[in-house]
């Protein structure tokens, strides 16, 4: 049956706004950036987090953590490398640092020494009594010399940390 002609049919859409217009903002919700965050809620925690790491023969992150080390020590007088591992273990808790990699910074440090200074006072390695020791010459040479390793260990940390950003990130060829 049809609906006479002065009937007003009822709209399934509505014609008037709905809800409270004052919660339904006049922007655009899609913009781009975040804005300013808000404060973490309380008990949140920390996402600094980082997986431990164990120390490698070569790697110039384990190697500028050493010397650092091996910068403070008191020279002209034998510590043992089993010594100089446990404070690195303790100093960087989310790091290991066997002996024998220890030594291997250290080898590496007297190879430096012996093609800078040819001798080999500067960096001595021997075998003591209660284990393998490391000697540092007492002399103002050493001081200079140490830092400008760290800084070389450190300049090959950051080409490699530059090295990761460019082969992390996607480029239109990929």
């Amino acid at each position: 049956m049809a609906a006479p002609a002065d009937a007003v049919v009822e709209s399934a859409i509505p014609t008037e706004r709905l809800g409270d217009p004052s919660l339904v903002p006049d922007i655009a919700t899609g913009t781009i950036g975040l804005g300013p965050l808000r404060p973490a809620p309380p008990g949140m925690p920390d996402p600094s987090i980082v997986p431990p790491t164990v120390a490698e023969t070569g790697d110039p992150f384990t190697a500028v953590r050493v010397i650092d080390l091996l910068a403070r020590v008191e020279r002209g007088r034998p510590v043992r490398l089993a010594d100089l591992a446990d404070r690195l273990n303790a100093t960087y808790l989310d790091w290991l640092f066997p002996a024998d990699v220890v030594a291997a910074v250290v080898v590496q440090l007297q190879a430096n020494w012996m093609a800078d200074y040819r001798s080999s006072s500067g960096i001595v390695l021997e075998d003591g009594p209660h284990g393998p020791t490391l000697t540092i010459e007492d002399s103002s040479r050493v001081d200079p010399w140490i830092v400008r390793q760290a800084h070389r260990e450190a300049e090959s940390c950051r080409r490699r940390l530059a090295e990761f950003s460019r082969r992390d990130h996607p480029t239109a060829d990929g």
